[in-house]
């Protein structure tokens, strides 16, 4: 009992982060579920499984506050999904430790962008639509293969464009349900036909099971946080979010911590 009560902790800090600024989910859970000794790739197939049911919560919470812009939603989900679904078969072959400096150079950099923004209060600019797939893609593919990329790669490209962030990180949290959704239907069919042979699976159902319990208890309060925090506010948030993201990957892989 002690375990399920700490991971639902976890999920729940977790999920209010998420929630509120549209990322950190999926590295703070694969942090800890790394740190209690779980594989990489079935420490991403766990956090994968807890967010089918925590972005599902999280998504009616933003759709019912009108944080969702529909025209960005469509081609981001899609783009999302096959980027997730082909960046899981590539998780169970190739170490994707590989790519962790290439992402953290990236959020260094986006966190920087959004931080300029948020000093000079600039006016919120509308996304492009045309860039939404390609940035679903690449999201979807860094969050299967880096186990939690979604948020950081997609939503700071959002704010760093312009676009207000309350919309960004609502349009995002609620695409992430059906690439989550994705990911994970991707790691159970390596699963199922013995192209990932990771053993030990139900080792880890407590863990599982405490994110999933933590994060609905968080999910429902995403979308009113978002709406009621003011739009530079929130802007600062994201920016220095985002810093601190870069800062841990690079202690990381420094082996600093």
């Amino acid at each position: 009992m002690d375990d399920l009560i700490l991971f639902a902790g976890v999920g729940f800090l977790a999920q209010i982060v998420d929630g509120a600024l549209g990322m950190a989910y999926g590295v703070i859970s694969s942090t800890v579920l790394l740190a209690f000794g779980v594989p990489p790739a079935m420490a991403s197939a766990s956090v994968h499984a807890a967010e089918v049911f925590t972005t599902a919560a999280s998504a009616g919470s933003h759709a019912l506050n009108r944080n969702v812009n529909w025209r960005l939603f469509a081609p981001l989900a899609v783009g999302g999904c096959i980027g997730g679904a082909v960046g899981a078969f590539v998780l169970t072959s190739v170490d994707g430790a590989r790519i962790k400096p290439f992402i953290t150079a990236y959020l260094a950099i986006m966190g920087a962008v959004i931080l300029y923004r948020a000093w000079r209060g600039r006016t919120p600019s509308p996304f492009p639509v045309r860039w939404t797939g390609p940035l679903g893609l690449l999201g979807g593919f860094l969050d299967a293969v880096g186990g939690g990329g979604w948020g950081p790669t997609v939503t700071t490209a959002m704010v760093a464009s312009g676009e207000e962030p309350r919309i960004s990180i609502g349009t995002v949290n609620t695409a992430e349900f059906f690439v989550t959704s994705a990911i994970s239907a991707a790691f159970l069919a390596t699963l199922v036909s013995g192209h990932w042979t990771q053993s030990g699976v139900a080792d880890h159902t407590r863990a599982v099971g405490g994110l999933i319990l933590g994060g609905l208890l968080a999910a429902p309060l995403a979308g009113r946080v978002v709406r009621i925090i003011p739009v530079r506010a929130l802007t600062w948030m994201v920016g220095a979010l985002v810093l601190l993201l870069s800062a841990w990957q690079t202690a990381r892989l420094l082996r600093l911590v």
